[in-house]
């Protein structure tokens, strides 16, 4: 019942959100393309929920991540298409962004789920009572629209602006916060497939001047996303603000460091060479190690 009731409220905050920030997005028929992006989220990993349940598997859960962002983000485009008849700059630019941002992290995920054989530690206990799975599915759906509803508010906004020092500002922010994030998972992966890292921490490259500096990357390619969204911004759709936030909370607060931090501490707790790496190296934002 408490699943239920979970899954229940997730779904009104999505539908929610979807109909207020989606006030300025263009509409096909009675409902804003926006709040259609928002259903089509839900739907998809509701849909992938089920033969998901039926093998008691979480092995595509990330993939149906990354296919509901582009799916959501092909919707946009094609909402914006059809009432003006081309995509502007930005859209085309955003949805670029976008598309390549998760053609990245999806096949970077998928290759991590299944080196690790097919499993996710996160789903051990959920995966096998269907009510508790089913919510699991409609968070990675407001995840989606969360995260990706600046970027799908500016490419379906019912008001166009020029190009200006936002998006110029803004793209550059977003390439800095992608480069960091390749480079950071790729220092990681290349320092655990060297056998003479087994079982050590990793403190080299970045993550000399960082714990965590692929969620930093994370965190600011949205807020570049973002900033360039601001001028066609107004009104409810100012909600979309929420964007880098709710990817900041979620990686400090949520699944990423904390969730980090307690493997980290079970690994490496009474190792005197991770206890200095802690005290000395920032948890996020990059700077030059102390002491």
């Amino acid at each position: 019942m408490k699943s239920i009731i979970v899954f229940l409220v997730v779904t009104a905050i999505a539908f929610a959100f979807g109909i207020f920030a989606g006030w300025d997005s263009v509409r096909i028929g009675s409902y804003s393309a926006f709040f259609l992006c928002t259903v089509i989220a839900l739907v998809v990993n509701w849909l992938a929920f089920l033969p998901a349940a039926a093998a008691k598997s979480d092995k595509f859960y990330d993939t149906t991540g990354a296919i509901t962002y582009l799916t959501v983000t092909a919707f946009a485009c094609w909402a914006a298409f059809s009432t003006f008849g081309s995509l502007d700059t930005r859209g085309v630019v955003i949805a670029g962004m976008v598309a390549i941002w998760c053609i990245r992290l999806g096949s970077f995920l998928f290759r991590r789920i299944h080196a690790m054989g097919g499993t996710d530690s996160r789903f051990e206990r959920i995966k096998v009572n269907p009510a508790r799975f089913l919510v699991a599915w409609t968070l990675q759906g407001l995840w989606v629209i969360f995260t990706a509803s600046a970027a799908l508010v500016a490419i379906t906004a019912t008001e166009r602006a020029p190009i200006g020092p936002f998006f110029w500002f803004g793209a550059a922010v977003w390439v800095i916060g992608f480069a960091w994030e390749i480079i950071a998972d790729n220092q990681k992966s290349a320092f655990k497939s060297d056998p003479a890292n087994k079982g050590k921490f990793i403190d080299v490259g970045l993550w000399k001047w960082s714990r965590h500096p692929n969620y930093f990357g994370e965190i600011t390619l949205w807020t570049g996303i973002l900033i360039m969204a601001i001028p066609v911004l107004s009104g409810w759709s100012w909600l979309v603000v929420i964007s880098p936030i709710f990817v900041t909370l979620l990686l400090t607060k949520v699944s990423g460091i904390n969730l980090q931090n307690k493997q980290a501490k079970e690994r490496w707790g009474d190792d005197p060479a991770y206890q200095e790496y802690r005290k000395k190296t920032p948890a996020l934002i990059p700077m030059p190690p102390r002491g």
